[in-house]
């Protein structure tokens, strides 16, 4: 089960798919955020999620909410999958130590070795407002992203 609804967020210091370092507490300087752990770049099921997300990109930043996504792939990967998609929002890789930061999150299957199909939202405080999994080989849906807005708007 992945972190609570009300638990603060673990800061954390990734690498995106750009080779920039990424804080979370930097990120929520500025405004909310959405963490969208995924299993693997390349693979089916994560592509259809994430090009959904690219797809209503806007929907996240007509809510001044800034998108992010969490997998073990390598930066390199995560380059090459962003480019060939055309992902505008950070893949940051928790490649090494193996998953860290998915684990800080209780979102990492160890049986596994790589992240749940977890998603975080997060307010500028670091307080987790909504938090949604999906099984293995099951897409979050837009709508659970839909609802989990409106629940940080009603925050």
């Amino acid at each position: 089960m992945p972190l609570q609804i009300g638990a603060p967020a673990p800061d954390f210091e990734l690498v995106d798919h750009l080779g920039r370092t990424v804080r979370l507490a930097e990120l929520l300087a500025g405004k909310p955020v959405v963490l969208v752990f995924f299993p693997l770049a390349f693979s089916r099921t994560c592509q259809g999620e994430l090009n959904a997300l690219r797809d209503e990109l806007a929907m996240f930043d007509d809510a001044g909410v800034q998108l992010v996504g969490i997998s073990v792939d390598s930066k390199f990967a995560l380059r090459a999958w962003a480019e060939e998609q055309g992902y505008e929002f950070p893949l940051l890789a928790d490649f090494w130590p193996h998953g860290e930061v998915a684990r800080t999150y209780d979102a990492f299957g160890e049986d596994r070795g790589y992240a749940a199909r977890a998603t975080f939202v997060i307010d500028e405080a670091g307080v987790v407002r909504a938090a949604f999994e999906t099984g293995p080989g099951e897409p979050r849906s837009i709508e659970q992203y839909r609802t989990a807005l409106e629940l940080l708007r009603a925050g």
